[in-house]
């Protein structure tokens, strides 16, 4: 245990107990010497400020008339590696979109940590994060809808349609943002529309934020329209696919998390069948034909048809 463990640790000691505590139980909590305990009681109580007061024959303990905390933010050397990783992973989210706004405190932690365990910091390249299945990697128009979202401000904005290939121009109240399969999407409600809908940033061309009151809508109906079915835009579930695996596939799919409501259970042979709810069947006809030979959709009738339809048109292309 290093310095900023141990001072952590007494603090915690002294912030919880109502009554001193005595010299050998603090070398014994913290696995140290009585000098070792006498530098850091002096380097907290002359440094840091902390209302330490000696009852002689009984211990160390808080002055209580004393209201007294860690000055700024403290981490123990687990808690600060932690964070770094953490900071790493949001650092790869949408091509490093807080970096700025991370860098300071990411540079702070990784001083505080370099007094004690500078290896750690050097380690860090050991985490790798792939970034695969990102459509884009510039989003400029991230942080406007961010703040739009948190400062609950309307947005006018320009949406390109994939399906359609068109650009519109639509006034939304954005109400939240969705990280989904590496790529960020904004539910909005559209005020042309008068519904929920659900933007991939990416195709979002320009963005001007108004200061007009954003219009909420309530959390239980958006979970209800947006995301009780299959897909980032399922829409409500209309039907449920029950799919099968094979033996082999069994293994992964079962480990496999479809949606956050799939019922899945195991057959005598070793397969697995796993029942999804959808709406808008495009995304799942895809994720279902990435298994390929592995997996059969066994109802319904019409999901089971365009699965079919799906593979024989692919295999067409080789023959």
């Amino acid at each position: 245990m290093d310095k900023f463990d141990r001072i952590y640790t007494l603090h915690g000691i002294f912030s919880t107990r109502r009554h001193p505590i005595s010299m050998p139980t603090l070398c014994e909590r913290l696995e140290c010497s009585r000098s070792c305990i006498n530098r850091l009681l002096s380097e907290m109580k002359d440094y840091l400020g902390a209302p330490l007061c000696n009852k002689r024959g009984m211990g160390y303990f808080y002055d209580r008339d004393i209201a007294f905390e860690l000055p700024g933010i403290w981490f123990n050397t687990r808690e600060m590696e932690a964070l770094l990783v953490m900071q790493k992973t949001v650092s790869s989210i949408g091509s490093g979109l807080l970096n700025d706004e991370m860098g300071l405190l990411r540079r702070r932690v990784e001083k505080s940590l370099g007094k004690v365990s500078s290896a750690a910091i050097d380690e860090l390249n050991r985490i790798r994060i792939p970034d695969f299945g990102r459509r884009s990697r510039q989003l400029p128009h991230f942080p406007l809808i961010a703040a739009a979202v948190l400062e609950r401000r309307r947005l006018r904005l320009i949406y390109k349609s994939r399906s359609k290939n068109e650009a519109r121009q639509r006034e939304v109240s954005p109400q939240r943002l969705v990280l989904y399969k590496n790529n960020w999407y904004v539910d909005v409600w559209c005020h042309q529309a008068d519904d929920l809908r659900t933007f991939a940033l990416e195709n979002i061309k320009e963005t001007r934020l108004l200061e007009v009151k954003a219009t909420d809508v309530n959390a239980k109906e958006m979970d209800r329209r947006l995301t009780h079915s299959y897909g980032i835009f399922g829409g409500e579930a209309t039907a449920t696919a029950r799919l099968r695996f094979t033996a082999t596939a069994a293994r992964w799919a079962a480990d496999e998390q479809w949606f956050p409501d799939q019922q899945g259970y195991w057959l005598a042979d070793g397969s697995y069948e796993m029942e999804i709810p959808y709406g808008n069947p495009t995304e799942l006809i895809m994720d279902i034909c990435r298994y390929g030979p592995d997996v059969e959709v066994i109802e319904p009738p019409e999901l089971r048809q365009q699965v079919a339809n799906q593979l024989q048109t692919a295999a067409e292309q080789y023959f």
